[in-house]
């Protein structure tokens, strides 16, 4: 008789040469940590057997302990991807591996396997949850190259059935910040029970009809709590690597689930909601709108420092900012849904083109009062001259007018007026009529006064927009 030294772990069992030849057709070997044991074969013919006598009279339409107490599935999220966010939409896609599980105590079996990974193929013949997402716009699920979806089945009878799915969801997006916004997109599913696939099939108004009655709860094929509850697994929700994703303008900060009881009329339905935070990158919107409006408006500043008579170059100059202001506030609106608040960027917009407005306002005041000037000292000069005729020694002193040097005060008051005004331009203004302690500004010094107050202005402006913006 010949033995054999069979190596376990940490053991050595002496086995005959028999007993080893009428085994070995019942047991393969199976590398376990660099050792070999024996285990037992499986046949396919026996998962068969199980597979047909779980079937046997298994009704797939009723769900597990019917009438007895709810079914209890756990669930659990694993996210491929986020992205890209629609904000013109309002929604978001989402790539997810979809996991639940429950007990089917009909589906218990008695073998040496524990387990059983079977495709899609074993789906349509046991009961599934009627889980649908709420806030799906859209849903897709992996068919290439085949379902791609797996069922488990346990010898105690428990279930766990995972699919992939392609989702477009609804994201509701608050743009007041824009293009500082942080956002929290949800993703909702529940139960939600089709009556009637025939007429779902060749009624898609019918079917129509039916989502949006159990998207808001009001479906009586609905089951409500207290014939399904829904539950979270120990590790809910878990996500993939994030370089991949195609968030673009936004990153991703966190997520967390919760879950809530809808109350209707037809029942209390358990909600699961799991909330993807994005907070938006505004390196884009700063190097195409931000940057650019600025620089537009430092460029308007320019024409303080052009000379008065300068009409074209100043007019020119003015317009020009004005106009480009303009294409670049409509340019910032395509990428924004037509809302009707003024967001962060509108507001930034809108000011800048206030100030390049008010840069070339500035000059058309500065031009008028010069012109109107120079049209006054032209008249008083053609009134103060005296016709002298040969042979004439008198002269008419009744019509000369003594000569005032050019200054900047060389104005009458306007009708009305009386001089009260903090800002004083009129000759009138300098007689006892002039008030003390009022300020006195010279026309011709608007622009040396432009120089210092727009710059001032506009960075005070964007010292109280950032910090406001991104700290408060």
């Amino acid at each position: 008789m010949i033995w054999h030294v069979v190596k376990g772990t940490g053991l050595q069992i002496l086995v005959s040469d028999n007993i080893f030849k009428q085994e070995e057709e019942d047991y393969e070997d199976v590398p376990i940590n660099k050792t070999w044991v024996l285990s037992p074969k499986v046949y396919e013919s026996d998962v068969t057997l199980i597979l047909n006598k779980l079937l046997q009279g298994y009704d797939n339409k009723l769900r597990p302990d019917i009438g007895v107490r709810p079914t209890v599935i756990e669930t659990a999220v694993y996210v491929n991807s986020i992205g890209p966010v629609d904000p013109i939409n309002m929604e978001y896609t989402i790539d997810i591996f979809f996991a639940q599980t429950w007990y089917d105590s009909r589906l218990k079996f008695n073998s040496s396997m524990k387990l059983l990974m079977l495709n899609s193929n074993m789906v349509g013949k046991i009961w599934i949850p009627d889980t649908f997402f709420r806030n799906s716009r859209k849903s897709d699920a992996h068919w290439i190259t085949t379902p791609n979806r797996l069922l488990r089945l346990w010898s105690n009878g428990r279930v766990m059935y995972t699919l992939r799915l392609t989702i477009n969801a609804e994201c509701y997006l608050k743009l007041h910040n824009f293009p500082m916004d942080e956002h929290s997109c949800p993703l909702e599913f529940s139960s939600c029970r089709w009556s009637n696939a025939s007429c779902l099939i060749l009624l898609a108004l019918v079917k129509l009809l039916i989502y949006y009655f159990c998207l808001f709860g009001m479906s009586i094929d609905g089951y409500p709590k207290n014939e399904i509850m829904y539950r979270w697994q120990r590790r809910a929700v878990e996500v993939a690597d994030q370089r991949y994703w195609r968030l673009y303008q936004f990153a991703f900060v966190g997520l967390r689930n919760m879950s809530d009881v809808a109350h209707t009329q037809s029942g209390e339905y358990v909600i699961m909601t799991i909330f993807f935070d994005l907070s938006r990158r505004m390196g884009y919107f700063t190097i195409q709108t931000y940057i650019p409006c600025s620089m537009i408006v430092v460029l308007s500043w320019v024409s303080f420092w052009i000379n008065k008579d300068a009409v074209p170059a100043r007019t020119s100059l003015g317009i020009t900012t004005v106009l480009t202001m303009t294409t670049l506030s409509t340019i910032s609106r395509k990428s924004l849904p037509k809302v009707s608040y003024i967001t962060a960027m509108d507001l930034f917009v809108s000011v800048c083109f206030i100030f390049t407005f008010a840069a070339l306002m500035e000059y058309g005041t500065l031009h008028y009062f010069t012109s109107n000037r120079q049209t006054k000292k032209s008249k008083q000069k053609a009134s103060s001259m005296v016709n002298i005729r040969p042979g004439t020694s008198l002269l008419q002193m009744n019509n000369i007018v003594p000569y005032h040097e050019e200054d900047d005060y060389a104005y009458e008051c306007l009708d009305g007026k009386d001089c009260t005004s903090f800002f004083c331009c009129f000759d009138d203004c300098r007689s006892g009529a002039w008030r003390e302690n009022r300020m006195h500004v010279r026309v011709s010094k608007i622009d040396s006064y432009s120089r210092i107050f727009f710059p001032t202005a506009f960075g005070l402006f964007n010292l109280v927009y950032w910090i406001g913006y991104l700290y408060l």
